[in-house]
């Protein structure tokens, strides 16, 4: 599976952005799909995921201000980030988690929020 990530850039605390993610390749392996993210100095860690299923879960510090959304072919997942403050910032990566356990990552995209 390969992946190709689109978005980040640099906004305003209270802002808005939008990330997607585009899977090719076996995506008919594909369980979950998901964003991690890393900033600076610290460990990645996961931010949202989407289970076959529409299941979803969220990192607390998120909830209420990220959707993540999958289209039905599982081609693609986007993250929609709202109210973003300066804790947001880090790298985002995208997942996704196939029915053989296996992880796939995108490269990762800067998401920069300024106070």
């Amino acid at each position: 599976v390969q992946l190709q990530a689109f978005g980040g850039g640099l906004v305003q605390a209270g802002g808005s952005l939008r990330l997607s993610c585009a899977a090719s390749g076996n995506i008919f392996s594909i369980n979950g799909m998901g964003w991690y993210r890393q900033a600076p100095g610290k460990q990645r860690e996961l931010v949202a995921r989407i289970f076959s299923g529409s299941s979803t879960n969220y990192v607390d510090s998120v909830k209420g201000r990220f959707t993540i959304s999958r289209d039905n072919a599982k081609t693609t997942v986007d993250l929609q980030m709202n109210s973003l403050n300066p804790e947001d910032t880090g790298v985002y990566y995208c997942n996704v988690y196939t029915w053989g356990h296996t992880d796939y990552w995108g490269k990762g995209t800067l998401v920069t929020v300024s106070s």
